[in-house]
C-alpha cells in the first residue's frame, strides 16, 4: 500500500493525499461507511458504489467471525467476492468489542475471552487469530489487536492497557509476517495509539506505533465518553507525532463538525456508524443542516430532501416513510446521510488542494451544525 501526501493546508494541518490500495485509489480526506456484518445497514453495494462513490467500506472481525464465520468466508474466496464489493475495505480486529462487551469478557495476557452475544458460546480472540480471521475476510487494511480502555479510566489502568496494545501488536506484527494473504492481493496493517486522554501516555503510545514503520496508523480509544475539546486535544498530539508520509485514521468518529475539526489536525481517515443508525431514526444530515424528518413541520413541504443529493425524494415523502417505518424510508435516509458524509470530506479536500481549507472550515461549520 502507498500514501501520496499531495498537499498541507498553509493554516491548519488539514493534509489532502491519495491511498492506493488493491482495490483502487482513494482519495483523503475519506469517510469509510460502516458494513459491521458485511452490509452497510440500508444501503445496496451498488448504491454504495454509483451514488454515494463510496471507495472503500468496513467490516468487523468480531461479527463477521461469529456471522458467518470463518469457513464460510474462505469458501466465498473473502469478503470482496462475498458480497461482491469492487472497492476496497478495511477490518476492525474486534478490539472495540473489548470495550463494548465489558460485562461479558476477560482480558489476560493471551487475548481476550467474550461470551457471543448470539448464543453466549466462549470466544477467544489473540493477536495471532485475529490476524488470521483478518487474513481469511480478505480486507485490503486490517486492523491489530487492541484494548480500548473505558472513559474514564485510571490512569494506571490505561497505562497498563496501553502497554498490553503494544505488546498484542508485536505479536500481530510477527503473525503478519508468518502467514501470506490469501486471495492474491497484499494486506497492510494498522496499528493504533492508545493512551486514553493522558497527553504523556499519547505521545508514548505514538512513538512506540510510529516506530513501526507500518503502511498506516490508527488512533483509537477516543469518541468513548470523553468531551469533545479533549478528543480534538488528544487528535492534535498525536498528529503532531506521527510520520507525515503515513496515512492517519481516526477510529469511530464522528459527527460532521468532528470530522471537520479532525481534519483541520491532520486526520486522513474516518468511520462512524453515525449516518445510518440516525436515519433510521429520522435525522437527515443534508448540505443545509440536520432535519429531523420526523418533526410535523415537514408533513406538507414538498421540497427535496437535498437539493444537491436526494433532489428526487420531499421532505414530506421521506417523513412519511419513516413515519410509517416502510424500509424504503430507511434506504432514502440512509443514502442521503452517507452521499452527506462524503460530499462532506470530498468538499475539505477540494479546499485542501485549492489553499482555502481555514476559511471554507469557519463558513462550513454552521451549516451542518444548524438544526431546523
Amino acid at each position: 500500500m502507498k500514501f501520496d501526501l499531495l498537499a498541507t493546508d498553509n493554516a491548519t494541518q488539514a493534509r489532502a493525499g491519495l491511498l492506493h490500495t488493491p482495490h483502487g485509489v482513494i482519495e483523503t480526506p475519506i469517510f469509510m461507511p460502516v458494513g459491521t456484518v458485511g452490509s452497510v445497514k440500508s444501503v445496496t453495494q451498488h448504491d454504495l458504489w454509483n451514488r454515494i462513490k463510496a471507495p472503500i467500506i468496513l467490516g468487523n472481525t468480531y461479527h463477521l467471525f461469529l456471522r458467518p464465520g470463518n469457513d464460510t468466508l474462505h469458501q466465498a474466496g473473502g469478503l470482496h467476492r462475498f458480497i461482491n464489493w469492487p472497492g476496497a475495505m478495511l477490518t476492525d480486529s474486534g478490539g472495540y468489542q473489548v470495550f463494548s462487551l465489558a460485562n461479558s469478557r476477560k482480558i489476560t495476557e493471551e487475548g481476550a475471552a467474550f461470551q457471543s452475544h448470539i448464543d453466549g458460546s466462549k470466544i477467544m480472540f489473540t493477536p495471532e487469530n485475529v490476524v488470521d480471521t483478518q487474513r481469511i475476510i480478505g480486507a485490503d487494511i486490517i486492523m491489530a489487536f487492541d484494548e480500548c480502555p473505558p472513559y474514564p479510566a485510571e490512569k494506571k489502568y490505561v497505562e497498563n492497557s496501553m502497554h498490553l496494545t503494544h505488546r498484542w501488536l508485536d505479536r500481530c506484527l510477527v503473525q503478519m509476517a508468518n502467514t501470506q494473504p490469501l486471495y492474491g492481493h497484499q494486506q497492510a496493517l494498522f496499528p493504533i495509539v492508545q493512551g486514553g486522554t493522558f497527553p504523556d501516555l499519547r505521545v508514548q503510545s505514538a512513538e512506540y506505533m510510529a516506530a513501526k514503520d507500518t503502511d498506516g496508523i490508527a488512533i483509537g480509544g477516543l469518541s468513548v465518553g470523553e468531551p469533545t475539546e479533549d478528543m480534538y486535544s488528544m487528535t492534535s498530539l498525536v498528529c503532531d507525532i506521527l510520520p507525515k508520509a503515513k496515512p492517519r485514521y481516526l477510529m469511530g468518529v464522528g459527527k460532521p463538525e468532528n470530522i471537520i475539526e479532525c481534519i483541520a489536525r491532520g486526520i486522513d481517515m474516518f468511520d462512524c456508524v453515525m449516518p445510518t443508525r440516525n436515519a433510521r431514526h429520522g435525522y437527515i444530515f443534508t448540505t443545509q443542516g440536520v432535519v429531523n424528518i420526523k418533526n410535523e413541520k415537514w408533513k406538507n413541504d414538498f421540497t427535496p430532501l437535498d437539493p444537491l443529493l436526494t433532489p428526487e425524494y420531499s421532505m414530506a415523502y421521506t417523513k412519511h416513510l419513516l413515519m410509517s417505518s416502510e424500509y424504503l424510508g430507511f434506504i432514502i435516509a440512509s443514502v442521503q446521510n452517507l452521499s452527506f458524509y462524503l460530499w462532506l470530506v470530498s468538499e475539505a479536500r477540494m479546499h485542501i488542494l485549492d489553499g482555502d481549507f481555514a476559511r471554507w472550515k469557519e463558513h462550513i461549520l454552521p451549516i451542518v451544525t444548524r438544526r431546523f
